[in-house]
């Protein structure tokens, strides 16, 4: 794996793919089938510096503007998004620090300064987990708390074949691959990594894990076509996992 030519992939399709990919998965909610409004991660963020990892175009910076944080920085790998962040925020009344740069680089984030940093399906596009996580949790203050969701790596090992689900990858499996979202034109780089690869970088960087969401909420679930692939999934196991972790 090149750490280049995974920002160079990324970066590129972000820039002009990304906006539509991005439309289902901002806070409140943290993916497929989970969402803020059940779980409450957060609590009162009123007068808390919040800083978001992979901000896309700015809807989560909304979120939590509107829930009257006081501070907002967003960080994400591609100009475009960013543009279209500062645009979005501006006409909703808000305004916010926006860095563009990989989250593995040193980019003059403020060390020990935000009581939240969230990534709403963004973390798992990292080419060093464990050198993002410990960069994370330079920028919280002590027992500050890191929010973040990915795709289930349970899904991304399961197929469809004659109505049942079979498994079509080794769970253990870790490579890099390309993969195109929504079947559209233009390809990402992405690595499935194990559950205990999170939880065991979390800890290497110095965090606790508070609490963990894989459940598919049922309320969600109800209002989706039970006949398609990703709520056909979703009541048999998980497609996305967050998780809550204090800085210790």
């Amino acid at each position: 794996m090149n750490k280049q030519s995974v920002y160079e992939t990324n970066s590129f399709y972000w820039d002009t793919k990304g906006n539509d990919f991005l439309r289902a998965i901002v806070l409140p909610f943290y993916g497929a089938f989970v969402s803020e409004e059940q779980c409450q991660l957060f609590g009162d963020v009123s007068g808390k510096r919040m800083l978001e990892i992979g901000c896309g175009n700015g809807q989560s910076l909304q979120y939590q503007g509107e829930r009257k944080a006081s501070e907002l920085w967003g960080m994400d790998i591609s100009e475009k998004q960013l543009e279209k962040a500062k645009q979005h925020l501006t006409a909703c009344g808000l305004s916010a620090k926006l860095i563009c740069s990989p989250m593995e680089e040193e980019c003059n984030i403020p060390v020990d300064y935000f009581d939240y940093v969230y990534s709403i399906y963004a973390i798992g596009w990292t080419t060093d987990l464990e050198g993002t996580f410990r960069r994370i949790a330079s920028y919280l203050k002590k027992d500050g708390i890191f929010i973040f969701s990915w795709s289930h790596p349970i899904h991304r090992c399961v197929v469809e074949e004659n109505n049942r689900f079979v498994f079509n990858k080794p769970y253990f499996d870790e490579s890099w691959y390309s993969v195109s979202p929504d079947s559209c034109q233009g390809e990402l780089a992405l690595s499935d990594r194990k559950l205990s690869t999170y939880i065991n970088a979390l800890a290497k960087a110095g965090f606790v894990i508070e609490q963990m969401v894989e459940e598919t909420e049922n309320e969600i679930l109800q209002t989706q076509d039970e006949n398609h692939d990703l709520a056909k999934r979703a009541k048999i196991f998980p497609v996305t996992f967050v998780i809550k972790a204090r800085k210790l």
